[in-house]
């Protein structure tokens, strides 16, 4: 638990073999994945870019405020860097992991985002 006036941090890590939530409020997405090692590829370029526009577009239901604004820019780019891309540039999945555990409580709630950590797990790194 976050100390008294600190925000709540959400860090997205490897999982393999097992289900993970991301939630907090009494609001909870759970998403599977394959072990790794089982065949089950690492989600491409175009997986995750499917993933990040979905999230774009869940977003827009929410108030737009100066977070909200920011994490839009963020997705905005990455999916520029994504599209037509055949592989995922080195540091990407980082920096998108990074902008979900920095606006986690703006989308704890949005079961996309959920979906796009699954994918970024399955990265690793």
């Amino acid at each position: 638990m976050a100390a008294s006036g600190e925000e709540p941090r959400v860090r997205v890590d490897r999982v393999s073999g097992s289900a993970f939530s991301i939630g907090g409020s009494g609001h909870t997405n759970t998403v599977h994945h394959g072990a790794a090692g089982t065949g089950t590829p690492a989600p491409g370029a175009a997986e995750l870019l499917e993933a990040v526009l979905d999230l774009r577009a869940a977003l827009v239901r929410l108030p737009r405020g100066e977070d909200r604004s920011a994490l839009d820019a963020e997705l905005d780019g990455v999916a520029g860097e994504l599209e037509g891309a055949e592989a995922i540039r080195p540091g990407l999945a980082a920096r998108l992991r990074g902008a979900l555990e920095r606006w986690a409580p703006l989308v704890e709630t949005v079961s996309a985002a959920t979906a796009l950590g699954g994918l970024l797990a399955s990265l690793g790194g």
